[in-house]
């Protein structure tokens, strides 16, 4: 018998509504195509009233599953919903998009990496699938989430290695810079981004580090309140460094420049380590510019700017830094493709001037979705690199690290990019980010600094867990 799957499409508006239309289209066909029954309607749901209205159509429906399908990024709020409101099992299925370098059209992976943490969080589980619409078995492996399967085969759990006794100095030393100093969070995480949650306490007892809350509008009325000088120090310095800078809308390049002087002089007077800041959407729409640009200017500086208000996220960047000697970025992971055993980092375009690569010089950019500056956009350049997160993944504090390589390729999407090979086959990546539920963001720098960030897991006396 044709199992019967109930489907709510997922997006937002402010990606690419027409191509996130005919991949849902697509996704639809091919379910068709295979014989499963679908029930409830097959609009894009772009807010929680219509996915709310498209959740209570399926009350009463004798089902086998319950799809989500994740056509483009949307925060976890309405993920979680439905997943304590049906009684049959869930699934997500998210679509890649091609690397061509233009704008990051759905970001569908990284929706479905903060949706299956967020679930994690609350106790649930869910079936996932990233494949396209298109793929030979995609159908197949929808109608095989309905039979209770994982629609991909699950990897094997990663390996965890014990540090070396001459990486214990190392340890303590990055430690030791995080006890007794402070972060400032700049406004509050987004709704539905359980990523970015946080504990003062917990963070407090593990690595000593407090944190300051700091409104939005104290950056805003900072910002306003810079001196014309000040501003045009700012320009100069960005000139010097990025391209492009008169091809933006000026008002607002000036109104990002104002807030890394503003960023900056809050750092200074709090004595602060790093930054974690909620970067959207009041930054655009009661500010009006992008802080993509100011948070990266930031980081090169040594302190570590965190998207999306990510206090973890930027302790993690701080530790990792500390290991370095230099930058470390947090990003996400918006791509994993098996089959050229790659993925994609990529953040809108806040990485640091230092880690661009030198086929491509730094220039300035608009926001793909919002279109303001100042964004910094560029691809890494290559080298090893080592990835880390403090995750907090199913409510338990662990040490999540994997290492790779940044290779030399084309830009992949608009911002900044890099495209990496893992140290372990892309597939089983993908699967150990899934399948234990980890966070969408993760903190990055060259060099490998795995065998220190053992010793700091058991200083910590957290568990490692090495997914690469």
């Amino acid at each position: 018998m044709a199992p019967r799957i109930g489907v709510l499409p997922l997006a937002r508006p402010t990606f690419d509504v027409p191509y996130a239309q005919e991949m849902a289209a697509a996704a639809f066909a091919a379910l068709d195509k295979a014989g499963i029954v679908t029930v409830g309607g097959r609009d894009l749901l772009f807010d929680a009233d219509a996915t709310t209205a498209a959740l209570a159509a399926l009350a009463g429906e004798a089902l086998d599953l319950v799809l989500v399908m994740q056509v483009t990024f949307t925060d976890a709020t309405m993920t979680v919903k439905i997943a304590e409101t049906v009684s049959a099992p869930l699934g997500i299925w998210a679509f890649p998009e091609p690397r061509i370098g233009g704008r990051l059209r759905l970001n569908a992976f990284c929706g479905l990496n903060l949706a299956m943490h967020a679930l994690g969080r609350a106790g649930r589980k869910a079936a996932w699938l990233y494949a396209a619409p298109d793929a030979p078995e995609a159908a197949a492996d929808v109608g095989a989430m309905a039979q209770g399967g994982q629609g991909v085969v699950a990897s094997a759990e990663p390996v965890g290695h014990t540090a070396g006794a001459g990486a214990a100095a190392q340890a303590e030393a990055a430690l030791a810079a995080l006890r007794g100093t402070t972060i400032g969070l700049v406004g509050e995480h987004p709704a539905g981004f359980d990523t970015c949650r946080y504990d003062p306490a917990a963070l407090k007892q593990l690595v000593g580090m407090s944190v300051q809350p700091i409104p939005l509008t104290r950056v805003f009325d900072g910002a306003r309140a810079v001196a014309q000088p000040e501003v045009e120090s700012a320009r100069a310095a960005a000139d010097a460094a990025i391209s492009g800078l008169e091809g933006v809308d000026q008002p607002q390049l000036e109104r990002s420049l104002r807030v890394f002087r503003a960023l900056e002089g809050i750092v200074g007077e709090g004595k602060l380590k790093g930054l974690a800041v909620r970067c959207w959407p009041e930054m655009f729409t009661d500010y009006g510019c992008a802080a993509c640009g100011p948070m990266g200017m930031m980081t090169g500086a040594g302190v570590p700017c965190a998207c999306e208000a990510d206090v973890y996220g930027a302790v993690t960047s701080l530790l990792l830094q500390n290991l370095a000697g230099a930058p470390s970025w947090l990003v996400d992971i918006v791509d994993m493709d098996a089959a050229s055993n790659t993925g994609v980092f990529w953040h809108c375009g806040s990485a640091p001037i230092g880690m661009a690569d030198s086929a491509t010089p730094p220039r300035a950019q608009i926001h793909t979705n919002r279109k303001m500056p100042l964004l910094a956009e560029f691809t890494l350049k290559p080298g090893r690199f080592t990835a880390c997160r403090i995750s907090q993944a199913k409510n338990d504090t662990k040490l999540v690290i994997a290492g790779g390589e940044v290779l030399a390729a084309p830009m992949s999407f608009t911002g900044t990019s890099g495209v990496v090979r893992f140290d372990r086959p892309a597939g089983e990546v993908a699967a150990a980010l899934m399948g234990q539920q980890l966070e969408h963001h993760v903190a990055m720098a060259y060099g490998d600094h795995r065998e220190a960030l053992r010793a700091v897991g058991e200083k910590l006396a957290i568990p490692v867990v090495e997914i690469a």
